[in-house]
């Protein structure tokens, strides 16, 4: 007899079904598993025994095997230890087969028997639904898998609950979904004096997701106004809330079953790796643009990162997605977020100080600014010069917008994107336009193009120049409730884009 079971094996976000058999066969004791297990795979043998010994269950005489279908596919995770343990019981008709053998199982087991928490429910129970499969998982993965409410979700806190439940002694109540985090409060952009270019560069960038370069002194506001961004950033919808906890999930960071609707602000060291940055490492993790997904990536720092790290940048920028290329698979990741950068103007930072600067200058600038590749500056549609704030500015009362005031303007100009764009798939902010799409939404008015054609003669503009030049614009245009692109507004973009890092550059 053959007892079967199911799981799951990780492939980037997705969860492919693995076939867990175990068979019982006369020969010398023996307990094997085979079907590509890596070391975390092959020692749940000595997990298994001792937990089902925690339970005095005894295993027989006889030669286990537990294979893991598809064989020819990688299986790697302490998770499999739950489904080989239930396909070892149906084996030992101690649970029933044909039950076991339609149910979706991960979780991890200690020495007595208790089922300790996992990554990846959230997919699991995706997969597991797309198959009207019921899932069984530890009791602290339970509210996340809940989430998926097309399947059945068990989440036992050990394997003797498992086992009362499959026997009818105590049959488990489903686990019901982990509550909506609530972040704490953003920091208000109200609390920022002064810089209302850059103000008002983060209400564009975040209304509809263009990336943004703020250069300026040390101790300007930079890193100040980035922390603010989440702030006047719109809620998740469902569809990106489930899109980004999936990305969580597999990396292990959902607490305690709750999804948030809240965007993700990531913002790692300059002394990052690849591997960090993009993702890869030992079982090709997500890295941090897709620990961004759905939200915003904030570089401090910029020109210190290593140029390797930020020429992997370009492509993710402009496709969304991300592949870690392996020998024996590729993974792929989604990783639409909105960058924002920060720089000092050179090494020292006080380059626009002629009383501070170095003996170098302008030369310490351009080499400085250089670390940054023509290609990868070309990607920022906002690029905004951040001055210093005098000591006298900061006593005088707070200027400018609250963040639940930008906020709001922000949101409406998002519900104009969004029923723009409802009838095209993959296409949600107008940074995500392109093609005829983007001639059709973003045609300037006559006196708009004299002044769109005028710019890019005169400055160069690249054709990815001149295409986010009118995404901005039509960003622009949003804000202000306008219907059509106007001069003003195409002469705001064009100030964004050409203007502030130039003049910060020249010195």
């Amino acid at each position: 007899m053959v007892a079967r079971a199911l799981t799951v094996a990780f492939v980037g976000i997705e969860a492919r079904l693995v076939e867990v058999q175990c068979a019982l066969s006369p020969g010398l004791p023996a307990f094997q598993i085979v079907g590509l297990p890596d070391k975390a795979v092959s020692e749940a043998r000595e997990r298994v025994r001792a937990a089902l010994s925690a339970l005095s269950v005894a295993l027989p005489s006889k030669r286990i095997t537990i294979n893991l279908s598809p064989a020819d596919m990688p299986k790697e995770g302490s998770h499999f230890d739950l489904p080989i343990a239930m396909s070892l019981l149906a084996a030992l008709e101690i649970i029933p087969a044909e039950d076991v053998a339609d149910t979706v199982a991960l979780g991890e087991l200690s020495l007595d028997g208790a089922l300790v928490a996992v990554t990846g429910a959230l997919p699991a129970a995706m997969t597991a639904a797309e198959g009207a499969h019921t899932l069984f998982c530890p009791a602290a993965c339970g509210p996340e898998a809940a989430w998926v409410a097309d399947t059945r979700v068990f989440a036992p806190a050990t394997l003797a609950q498992v086992i009362r439940h499959y026997t009818g002694q105590a049959p488990l109540a489903p686990a019901a979904p982990g509550e909506v985090v609530r972040d704490m409060a953003a920091r208000d952009l109200f609390d920022v004096k002064g810089q209302e270019r850059a103000k008002r560069a983060l209400e564009i960038a975040a209304a509809g997701r263009h990336h943004m370069l703020m250069v300026g002194t040390p101790g300007s506001g930079k890193s100040m106004l980035a922390a603010r961004m989440p702030g006047i950033l719109p809620d998740l919808s469902a569809a990106e809330a489930l899109e980004t906890s999936m990305v969580h999930s597999i990396s292990g960071l959902l607490e305690q079953g709750g999804i948030s609707r809240a965007r993700p602000f990531r913002e790692p060291h300059h002394t990052a790796s690849v591997a960090a940055i993009v993702g890869g490492g030992k079982g090709a993790k997500p890295g941090e643009i897709s620990l961004a997904h759905n939200g915003v990536l904030f570089l401090d720092e910029l020109p210190e990162f290593p140029r390797m790290v930020l020429e992997t940048l370009r492509q993710p920028i402009e496709t969304g997605e991300v592949v870690v290329a392996r020998a024996n698979a590729h993974i792929r990741y989604p990783c639409r977020f909105l960058l924002v950068a920060a720089a000092n103007p050179c090494k020292c930072g006080y380059l626009s100080e002629p009383a501070r600067a170095c003996a170098r200058a302008p030369a310490c600038g351009e080499d400085y600014m250089g670390r940054i590749s023509g290609p990868l500056m070309d990607r920022f549609d906002l690029r905004v010069e951040v001055p210093p704030v005098a000591f006298s500015d900061l006593d005088l009362p707070p200027s400018g917008d609250s963040s639940a005031s930008v906020a709001a303007r922000v949101a409406k100009a998002r519900a104009v994107q969004t029923a723009r764009f409802a009838a095209y798939e993959g296409v949600r902010v107008n940074a995500d336009a392109e093609g005829a799409l983007l001639e059709e939404i973003a045609a300037p008015d006559a006196e708009g193009r004299a002044l769109l054609t005028r710019a890019a003669e005169r400055f160069g503009l690249t054709a990815r120049g001149y295409h986010r030049l009118l995404r901005v614009a039509r960003t622009i245009a949003d804000l202000d409730g306008a219907a059509d692109i106007r001069a003003p507004h195409m002469a705001e973009a064009i100030s964004y884009r050409l203007l502030g890092l130039a003049d910060t550059a020249a010195g």
